[in-house]
């Protein structure tokens, strides 16, 4: 009887629902990837989530979302009644689909939903969104290669802001290219000038609300490719916030 009871008692811990949190509860969770802990060092979560105002029960977009780095992290940020939708095109996926293993193919990540979508039709709806989140890949909507097809910026950033409710939060992380680069460091780095993406944003309609120097890095000299050993995990990267208005 007592092995019952015990055993019924597990059950009922394990059957519990995950309680939303902060995100240094969500980084400190034991049954992180060691990739992951690693990857903290150098990109600084807390910081960076912290700028989305996001809590309980919040529905956020992680925009090629590559493995879902910041998505499991967000998942326990927004908790049981919110939910992240882990997004990439299937040029994406094949980069990622090791990562995409090891993150989710014995592990249970709750309230991270996996979105394949492509950039043309994203299927996110309409005022869903309390915030979406685009790491690193911001400039990819300029970039053209046999494999990676043409984006139309337009209709991309359209539904975004489409998909935010009013006050939600658009938030991107990307490698800063020399000033004047224009879109030539887009093809040749894989980099942009924030001044670029600052204008990009705002002309869709989203107001800049402010960002953090927290990833900065002084020693780039924006020359390198972002893949180049000597400067991966450790470029100069920019973080831009942007506000969908209310409408009047």
């Amino acid at each position: 009887m007592l092995k019952l009871i015990t055993a019924c008692l597990a059950l009922t811990v394990l059957a519990l629902p995950a309680q939303a949190g902060t995100v240094e509860e969500a980084l400190n969770n034991p049954g992180r990837l060691a990739k992951d802990l690693e990857r903290d060092q150098r990109d600084k979560p807390a910081e960076i989530i912290a700028l989305l105002n996001i809590k309980a029960g919040d529905r956020v977009a992680d925009i090629f979302g590559g493995s879902g780095y910041y998505s499991e992290i967000v998942s326990q940020v927004v908790g049981p009644d919110g939910e992240v939708l882990l997004h990439n095109n299937q040029a994406y996926l094949k980069y990622v689909s090791k990562d995409m293993q090891a993150r989710f193919g014995e592990r249970e990540v709750p309230g991270v939903v996996r979105h394949d979508r492509e950039p043309a039709d994203l299927g996110l709806g309409e005022s869903t969104l309390d915030a979406v989140i685009i790491i690193m890949s911001y400039h990819d909507l300029y970039y053209t290669e046999e494999g990676w097809p043409p984006i139309d910026r337009q209709n991309f950033m359209g539904q975004i802001v489409t998909a935010l409710k009013a006050g939600g939060r658009f938030l991107i992380v990307d490698h800063q290219a020399a000033e004047g680069a224009g879109m030539t460091a887009v093809q040749s780095l894989h980099r942009i000038e924030a001044s670029v993406a600052l204008k990009d944003i705002e002309s869709v309609g989203l107001e800049f609300v402010g960002g953090t120097d927290v990833l900065r890095n002084n020693k780039d000299d924006h020359s390198l490719h972002v893949f180049d050993p000597a400067i991966q995990g450790k470029t100069d990267r920019f973080v831009q916030v942007f506000e969908k208005p209310a409408i009047n």
